[in-house]
């Protein structure tokens, strides 16, 4: 029997399991992503990739759905050192041109991770096109969801449907990292409210990410977190922790030389906690708890 989606729902287990799901197969190729769609959600699904950057759109006669692949596995972060560590207080930027019109109106003082707005920016085009022929054949719930740099390209692109007046009615991240400054962050909650849903599992390092220093962050999150794993029951993570450990090496905290590299190496030791099906498990867990 297909997933549902509860149009009434915010923040319910049950969407959260399907977009965990449809997250997942954001990593399938075309054949085998297109039947799956169809086989698990009853939703016919067109794979759209432009450069290094891929996203699904399904649809159904309920519901549409825009899921955005992260990296090129969903156990891997290979690739992303640089975003997120080492040149992540240069990427912190106030786009230009009309990418910069829909993020400048976030107001003064925002600032978005320029690696994630140039992967959004790839793939825009084709995948406003494709929402945009649904939407016209009819109204239905828009849902939005990725995995780890697919997540990031779910927030950033909600935020840029909202500014082409296309209603985004819920948001659903696994994993993911923060797409721009704490400003930024304010701006996209008090725009989108209750209709961002940033699942973390505890163990995983990634949603720590971008930093430029371990004892202070110019990156910040959305406020909507809901905590998996150990953390789920008030038990304090192990990422937390291992970015503890490390600000005691420095002074400043700053990331610079072998401390820099002995984060990304942490990072690395603890991909598995990254992995999607990790989250889809811990997802799985909460809403067998309810």
């Amino acid at each position: 029997m297909p997933l549902e989606l509860f149009e009434d729902e915010f923040g319910d287990p049950r969407n959260a399991r399907a977009l965990a799901l449809a997250a997942d197969l954001a990593y399938l190729p075309a054949e085998q992503g297109i039947a799956a769609f169809q086989e698990q959600f009853a939703m016919k699904a067109e794979l759209v990739s432009s450069g290094n950057t891929q996203a699904y759109i399904a649809h159904n006669d309920d519901h549409l759905l825009v899921a955005f692949r992260g990296t090129e596995a969903p156990t891997s972060i290979e690739g992303l050192k640089d975003w997120l560590l080492t040149d992540a207080v240069n990427l912190l930027i106030q786009p230009e041109g009309d990418l910069g019109t829909d993020f400048a109106a976030a107001g003064v003082g925002t600032r978005w991770h320029q690696g994630f707005i140039r992967a959004l920016d790839e793939i825009w085009a084709p995948v406003f096109a494709a929402v945009d022929v649904e939407r016209k054949k009819s109204d239905r719930p828009f849902w939005i969801t990725g995995h780890s740099l697919g997540g990031a390209l779910a927030l950033l692109a909600a935020w840029r449907f909202k500014r082409k007046f296309v209603n985004v009615h819920q948001v659903y991240t696994f994993g993911a990292p923060m797409v721009g400054n704490t400003e930024a962050a304010k701006v996209v909650d008090r725009e989108f409210g209750k209709k961002i849903y940033r699942y973390v599992n505890d163990q995983d390092p990634v949603p720590h990410l971008p930093t430029v220093s371990l004892l202070a962050n110019a990156y910040g999150h959305c406020e909507k977190e809901i905590l998996l794993g150990a953390a789920a029951a008030s038990v304090a993570g192990a990422s937390p922790a291992m970015f503890q450990q490390l600000a005691g090496k420095t002074v400043d905290g700053v990331l610079k030389g072998t401390l820099l590299d002995d984060l990304w190496n942490n990072v690395q030791q603890r991909v598995g906690a990254h992995a999607m099906e990790r989250y889809r498990h811990f997802v799985d867990a909460l809403l067998q708890a309810r």
